[in-house]
């Protein structure tokens, strides 16, 4: 069952198709880290590909990341020009309030952000070059759906160590262009 593109899967395959345009098939990888958060902050999976600088332990990692979404969901409601109500900056929004970002870019990353209505915050952080990620931060959402949700060995709000989630998401993640 897909959740965002409106299709279902076969019963031959639980992975749901590759969204256009994500190179399947493409050179090499581009992907560098995978965060899922629950709506508490607490990091359900960390994975990373291509990081060869590590400055923090991974705990405070895990922090500063949620820290970064937190602080970026609040100033992009505040700065929102389209909202009369602003709200006090550094006040929670619930999934879906207030405007939100999708990504940005630095000169040697960019950082893709998508939140679910269940509170779940997918963060991909990919090569400066790679374009739009929000169709493949879906469809890892879906993987996740699929492997993790749907896993009645799951216990909801602990990390997740479901080896056939993992291999499917380092397989689609090897075709990110």
């Amino acid at each position: 069952m897909q959740f965002f593109s409106g299709s279902t899967s076969t019963e031959s395959s639980l992975l749901p198709a590759a969204p256009p345009g994500t190179g399947a098939g493409g050179p090499g990888n581009n992907a560098h880290m995978l965060y899922i958060f629950n709506r508490a902050g607490v990091c359900l999976l960390y994975r990373e590909w291509n990081r060869p600088l590590r400055t923090l332990d991974p705990q405070q990692d895990h922090k500063l990341m949620f820290g970064l979404l937190f602080s970026l969901r609040s100033f992009t409601a505040k700065i929102d020009p389209t909202t009369a109500e602003k709200g006090n900056l550094g006040v929670p929004l619930l999934p879906g309030q207030g405007c939100s970002f999708y990504s940005f870019k630095t000169n040697t990353y960019q950082l893709n952000f998508m939140e679910t209505p269940s509170g779940i915050k997918l963060i991909l952080i990919t090569h400066s070059r790679t374009g739009d990620q929000r169709e493949a931060l879906k469809y890892i959402y879906n993987l996740y759906v699929e492997y993790v949700v749907k896993n009645p060995l799951y216990v909801p709000s602990t990390p997740i160590q479901c080896d056939l989630f993992t291999k499917n998401l380092d397989q689609y993640v090897r075709t990110l262009i």
